[in-house]
């Protein structure tokens, strides 16, 4: 077949208007998508969507919120930020981003304590946070705080060797307490001695595992705190009450004899049968423990027994399976259950106690909530083991549910589960061949063919 200049021609025109024609097509998608931008969210986490938690926050905060990014005119810097902080005001219209160059701006960066390239300040009703990471857990927290606009004192009390507040040692409370503090809240140790009373402001008081008796005094203290109505946290050891009888007295519990024993931890591989594990299935319904899905872990506990009582009203946060047992014998050798002295599972590791009661603000009659929780451990939320699958978020949502912030749950960081492309081998071994072997034949084939057609042209 003869081809004519006449059909040459025509070729080469439609193939220039099918260029332009792709061309513009191309245009209109890309104006049409930057218009409309739609994303969706792959990840196996969810990494790049807000959470339920960070959007229940934003719906408490109509006001405008202002965010500020002082960063170097760095477009990767910029872009990364844009795209943060664009996250929140799809959901946010009136979340405002603006950048300062601290460069041209020495001064102004200078007063405000910038360091990092990047550090970004956000303002919320006449109030200020640093932000100097770009993460959902951070920035929630940094709302959370802004929301609070009364500081949340958090009172330890020491002097009878109870775990530290502000110690990075092993059996103290440093770390678990750090992350409070970035949630908005305050922590100060208090010595009952040298106090004599539990300052005003004190939104919880935690006793965490002293090792020493309490003087009557510091007793009475206690008790006062609990009267007028003081929100409490008690991590109670097995063993001694150190002269706190009367303060279980008064919450109408008690602590039963014995370390809690769990064989579960055998089919995992935990050999110490002294670690008790809570699942999803033994969390009892409460504010504390809704759509909490972690498993978290207590070291040598102990089992509470809650008194019927006319003033509190009082619920089981954790319980332990059946598999459990209160030992009281020695925890040496072949530990085994004896059913005549020793108390089988279900055991109560943590309660909860509520009551309503009066109290006198401006010249009137104010009905307050008063919240108390007594857990039989305090080695999970230490050093050594909050950081431990869910203890340091239940640890949080305890602090919460006291200080009557159930709304503020603390958002647990997502996981990137998908970091990794796992494939399993013979679908590996599938696509190295196709590459290898199948595509180039692809490939052959379709010359060969385009050559037969030529010839036969």
């Amino acid at each position: 077949m003869f081809i004519t200049k006449k059909t040459k021609l025509k070729i080469k025109l439609n193939s220039i208007l099918m260029l332009c024609l792709l061309v513009i097509t191309a245009a209109l998608l890309a104006r049409l998508t930057y218009k409309n931008s739609v994303e969706y969210d792959w990840t196996a986490s969810g990494r790049h969507t807000l959470s339920d938690a960070s959007l229940k926050i934003l719906s408490k905060m109509p006001e405008k919120i202002e965010v500020i990014s002082y960063a170097r005119e760095t477009p990767f810097l910029r872009q990364s930020i844009k795209k943060f902080i664009g996250k929140y005001q799809r959901h946010k219209p009136n979340l405002v981003l603006s950048f300062v160059n601290p460069d041209t701006a020495p001064d102004e960066a200078r007063n405000l304590g910038i360091t990092v390239d990047g550090e970004i300040i956000v303002r919320y009703k006449g109030r200020t946070e640093h932000l100097k990471t770009d993460s959902e857990q951070v920035f929630a927290n940094t709302l959370k705080r802004l929301l609070r606009n009364q500081e949340r004192w958090i009172a330890f009390v020491e002097g009878h060797g109870e775990r530290s507040a502000l110690s990075a040692s092993n059996d103290d409370l440093g770390g678990w307490v750090n992350n409070l503090i970035k949630e908005g809240y305050r922590a100060q140790p208090i010595n009952l001695l040298e106090s004599k009373t539990i300052p005003d402001n004190t939104k919880i008081l935690v006793i965490a595992g002293p090792t020493s008796d309490y003087l009557s005094n510091e007793i009475d203290i206690i008790l006062n705190y609990i009267d007028n109505g003081g929100n409490l946290l008690w991590l109670h050891e097995p063993g001694s009450l150190y002269k706190l009888n009367k303060l279980a007295e008064k919450l109408s519990i008690e602590f039963l004899d014995g370390v809690i024993i769990d064989t579960v931890g055998r089919e995992i591989g935990v050999e110490d049968p002294t670690i008790t594990f809570i699942t999803k299935s033994l969390y009892q319904t409460h504010p504390i423990t809704e759509n909490f899905d972690f498993v978290t872990l207590f070291p040598m506990a102990g089992a509470i027994k809650p008194i019927k009582s006319k003033i509190w009203l009082t619920k089981p946060i954790l319980n332990t399976g059946k598999h459990t047992w209160s030992e009281t014998g020695k925890l040496k050798g072949e530990i085994e259950l004896n059913l005549d002295t020793e108390l089988q599972g279900p055991l109560t590791l943590g309660l909860s106690l509520e009551r309503e009661y009066e109290k006198d603000e401006n010249d009137q009659s104010v009905r307050k909530k008063q919240r108390v929780i007594v857990i039989g451990d305090g080695d999970f939320l230490s050093n050594t083991y909050f950081a431990n699958n869910g203890n340091g978020e239940l640890g949080s949502r305890m602090i919460n549910w006291l200080n009557n912030d159930d709304d503020f749950i603390l958002i647990p960081s997502k996981t990137i589960v998908d970091a990794q492309l796992k494939t399993p081998f013979i679908i590996l071994g599938v696509i190295g061949t196709g590459f290898l072997f199948l595509v180039p034949l692809i490939f052959i084939a379709i010359g060969i063919m385009i050559q037969i057609r030529r010839k036969k042209q």
